[in-house]
């Protein structure tokens, strides 16, 4: 009875779970999908490690940071492979090829969700730019060129 296996998910932290997490994370993969298979915690047990253990929480941190870079390199590859952009048909005499605009939307989705994800966790690396310029030049003064407050008032008591 000893060597009995134990049931259910692990429940107990260890540096050897955390580190394949935190791989599983770094390559690209939700929590949700990481914690799916029965080896690894549940991700209620997951999240209770990361209030538990400060350097699991540290680890995690990073591993969520060099996900973004992961999610580039998948986004190069989603833009890059057009194997299913095209599908071949047979409708009554005609046999040819179709554009499968199933794909090519789900790769737009795809695509699309990586570079907002990107821009939420890594807003100064990939998130929008402001342009603070007009037809290509600087803007020449800033917006109230330099009034004062007392001068923003008699303008408006001249404008009346």
């Amino acid at each position: 009875m000893a060597n009995k296996k134990p049931i259910g998910r692990p429940t107990k932290y260890t540096q050897t779970l955390a580190d394949e997490i935190c791989e599983g994370i770094t390559l690209g993969s939700s929590i949700r999908t990481v914690c799916k298979p029965e080896h690894m915690p549940s991700i209620k047990t997951f999240y209770t490690w990361l209030r538990t253990h400060d350097e699991f929480l540290k680890q995690y941190t990073r591993a969520c940071e060099e996900r973004t870079e992961a999610m580039s390199e998948d986004i190069l590859d989603i833009a890059d492979d057009g194997g299913n952009d095209w599908m071949h048909i047979h409708r009554g005499d005609y046999e040819g090829w179709q554009l499968n605009g199933e794909a090519l939307q789900r790769s737009r989705l795809r695509v699309d969700t990586r570079k907002w994800l990107m821009a939420k966790m890594k807003p100064k690396k990939y998130g929008d730019k402001i342009d603070m310029t007009t037809n290509g030049k600087d803007l020449p003064t800033p917006i109230l060129g330099g009034l004062t407050k007392k001068d923003a008032v008699q303008r408006d008591d001249s404008t009346s």
